[in-house]
């Protein structure tokens, strides 16, 4: 993951609901497994192996997030059990097939969160976080991202 998308990833993440924050996590497992191939194509190991333990890190907190009193949740904890096993087999043999077959699986749950967070009407997760406005400044072709309301109390209540 490069440091733009790093930066993009924690902007989101302080402006989401939390729908919006399971397709980010979808988003970001999918980088990481996208960052995991090029690592094996690359015969880059140290990298492959990073890649792989931040994608398990994201399929955790998916795990985690789940309420299983409610349907779909049961469905997608056996789903994400599937990918964590296909991740152990990718790092194990050292194999792009396994890191494929999570990209074909959530790439569709991907879409259909997207899908369903613009219904999504509850604020952002992360209470008092800063508001950041972006737009062009006077520099010519620069775009610059502004911090409004920066106060002494930023970041999650506690």
């Amino acid at each position: 993951m490069t440091s733009v998308e790093k930066q993009d990833f924690t902007l989101r993440i302080s402006q989401a609901n939390s729908t919006q924050m399971v397709v980010i996590l979808y988003e970001m497992l999918l980088c990481y497994v996208r960052d995991g191939k090029a690592a094996l194509e690359q015969e880059n190991e140290a990298e492959f192996h990073a890649a792989v333990r931040r994608a398990r890190g994201c399929v955790g907190e998916l795990m985690n997030s789940l309420n299983l009193q409610y349907e779909p949740a049961p469905a997608l904890l056996g789903l994400y059990g599937f990918c964590i096993r296909r991740l152990a087999a990718a790092e194990s043999g050292k194999k792009v097939l396994p890191l494929e077959e999570i990209e074909h699986i959530v790439t569709p749950l991907r879409d259909a969160y997207e899908q369903i967070a613009g219904q999504n009407s509850a604020g952002a997760v992360m209470g008092n976080s800063q508001t950041v406005y972006a737009g062009l400044t006077y520099g010519r072709n620069s775009l610059t991202e502004n911090m409004a309301d920066q106060g002494a109390n930023r970041g999650m209540y506690v």
